[in-house]
C-alpha cells in the first residue's frame, strides 16, 4: 500500500470498455516492459494492435497473451534506426489491418556511462535508436495517414532527464530531448491534419528490463535509494503508465496537444538545492 492509501496492483483500469474500438496502434518495444503494459491495454480497450521489436522472443509471447485475453495483436521484426524497417512496418500494419490510427514510440535504450568515456558509436547507437527511430517511424506513419486524410495520434515516450540531467546518461538524457522537440513541433505541424502528437516523460516505474541492466534488485541497498528519492516512496507501476497512455490517444483528450506528462510521483520537482531534508530542519 503507498502512502497515500491506494493499491495501485488492486485497480482495473478506469475506462469504458470498447474507448478504443475500431482503432489500430503501433507499439514499438511493444514486446517488454511499459510498451507492453500499453498494447495489453490498447488491446482491452478494443484496439487492434502492432507489437514491433527487433526481437521475435519478447514480440510473440506478448502477443500470445494478448490473444489470450481476448485480444487482437500482430507482431513485426523491426530495427527503428533502418528507414526500410520502418517502411516494412507500416505495410504490415496497413496489410494486416487495413488502416491505422496511433503510433506509440516506445523503442529506447540506455546504459549508463561517464560522459567523458562515451564513444562515439555509442552515443550514435542509442541516438539512432531513441532520436532517429522517433523521427523515422513518425514520419513514416504521419506521411501515410496524410495521404489518406485521416487523423491519428503519436504518443512519444521520453523520460525527465531532459529537465534534470542524469549523469551517465548524456546520451540517453540528449536523444530524449531531442524527441521532447520532436513531439512540440509535429504537434503544431501536423494539427491541420488532424494528427495529435503528445509525449509521457516516466520516472522510476518497476519493470524488469532496466532493473537488470543497471544492476538492481527489489528490496537491495540501489533500490532502496531510489525509491526513497520518490517523494511517494514507491516505484511506478506499468499499468499506471498505460492509463495515461490510453488517456492521451482516447478522444477524452482531442484537445490536448504537443504535451510532456510527467508520471513519476514528484520525483524531478525535488532536485532542488535541499532535497534531502526532512521536515523541520529548514
Amino acid at each position: 500500500m503507498e502512502p497515500t492509501g491506494v493499491d495501485v496492483a488492486a485497480l482495473d483500469h478506469p475506462f469504458r470498455e470498447g474507448l478504443l474500438a475500431g482503432r489500430v496502434a503501433i507499439v514499438t518495444g511493444g514486446g517488454t516492459g511499459l510498451g507492453k503494459a500499453i498494447a495489453s491495454l490498447y488491446a482491452r480497450l478494443g484496439a487492434r494492435v502492432v507489437l514491433a521489436s527487433r526481437s521475435m522472443d519478447h514480440l510473440l509471447p506478448a502477443a500470445e497473451e494478448i490473444r489470450a485475453a481476448g485480444g487482437v495483436a500482430s507482431v513485426v521484426s523491426v530495427d527503428v534506426r533502418k528507414v526500410e524497417d520502418v517502411d516494412r512496418m507500416i505495410a504490415h500494419t496497413l496489410e494486416t489491418f487495413g488502416k491505422m490510427d496511433i503510433l506509440v514510440n516506445n523503442a529506447a535504450a540506455n546504459f549508463l556511462v561517464q560522459a567523458e568515456n562515451l564513444s562515439p558509436r555509442g552515443w550514435n547507437a542509442l541516438v539512432d535508436i531513441v532520436l532517429n527511430g522517433s523521427y523515422y517511424a513518425s514520419r513514416a506513419f504521419g506521411r501515410a495517414l496524410i495521404e489518406r486524410k485521416q487523423p491519428g495520434q503519436i504518443l512519444n515516450i521520453v523520460s525527465t532527464y531532459p529537465w534534470t540531467g542524469c549523469p551517465g546518461a548524456v546520451h540517453h538524457a540528449s536523444a530524449k530531448a531531442g524527441v521532447m522537440a520532436l513531439t512540440m513541433t509535429l504537434a503544431v505541424e501536423w494539427a491541420r491534419y488532424g494528427i495529435r502528437v503528445n509525449a509521457i516523460a516516466p520516472g522510476p516505474f518497476e519493470t524488469p528490463g532496466p532493473m537488470e541492466k543497471f544492476n538492481f534488485t527489489v528490496g537491495d541497498e540501489v533500490y532502496e535509494r531510489v525509491r526513497q528519492d520518490v517523494p511517494l516512496k514507491r516505484f511506478g507501476q506499468p499499468r499506471e503508465l498505460a492509463w495515461l497512455a490510453a488517456y492521451l490517444v482516447s478522444d477524452y483528450a482531442a484537445f490536448i496537444n504537443g504535451e510532456t506528462v510527467v508520471i513519476d510521483g514528484g520525483t524531478w520537482l525535488s532536485k532542488g538545492y535541499f532535497p534531502y531534508f526532512t521536515p523541520g530542519v529548514l
